[in-house]
């Protein structure tokens, strides 16, 4: 049996997943919750083989609390499952840990194909999201970022200030800065404008 939980704050995407589910025979389904918090206090408690996430969630992204997951408890199996298509998205949280990443319009065939796979320890992606992350591969040629350059680009993308990264990721604000002032020079940029701009237009965040 395959034991399977759900977060998701939209209780029509729960109710249809679990509708589907619990008609099959060899699926155990555990429940459901919309937060964050009340999914850490559950899993102190139940442990389910697969955790189906979706990504936007109220209190913290589920980008983040796939990381926190896969830190306390490494034998869940995450996969995402979000309307979001972005391949920026798509790829952090495998990098996250996650075992793999459905689109909301994804089929039941195309999910139970998912609980499956990763149950054997595989990474499952369908067509469509394959298809986004083949066309917004990082450009050839075009100089890659350090994880901890990445990390603090995708933090500059979103509008931090160098204080505000330096305490997200404890260090101090001068790393920050001489992170910003060497993917200035190794990208040719004036700016940070400009590198935000580049690094999204070549598909490295």
């Amino acid at each position: 049996m395959i034991k399977v939980f759900i977060i998701d704050d939209h209780q029509i995407v729960i109710d249809g997943i679990c509708f589907e589910l619990e008609k099959e025979k060899d699926i155990e389904w555990l429940g459901s919750t919309k937060l964050p918090s009340s999914l850490m206090a559950i899993l102190k408690h139940r442990r389910p083989d697969v955790l189906l996430m979706d990504i936007h969630l109220p209190e913290k992204s589920g980008l983040d609390l796939c990381l926190e997951i896969k830190e306390l408890y490494p034998g869940i199996h995450i996969i995402g499952l979000s309307t979001y298509d972005q391949a920026s998205v798509i790829r952090k949280l495998l990098q996250n840990g996650a075992s793999g990443y459905l689109l909301k319009d994804a089929s039941k065939n195309e999910l139970l194909t998912a609980l499956h796979e990763v149950m054997q320890g595989k990474i499952y992606i369908n067509f469509s999201v394959a298809h986004i992350l083949k066309n917004n591969a990082p450009d050839a040629g075009t100089p890659m970022l350090t994880k901890r350059e990445k990390e603090v680009m995708e933090l500059i993308a979103e509008g931090m200030t160098n204080p505000e990264i330096a305490e997200r990721l404890f260090v101090n604000c001068s790393t920050i800065d001489s992170h910003r002032k060497n993917m200035l020079t190794k990208f040719n940029v004036k700016n940070t404008a400009a590198l935000v701009k580049f690094v999204v237009r070549h598909n490295l965040i």
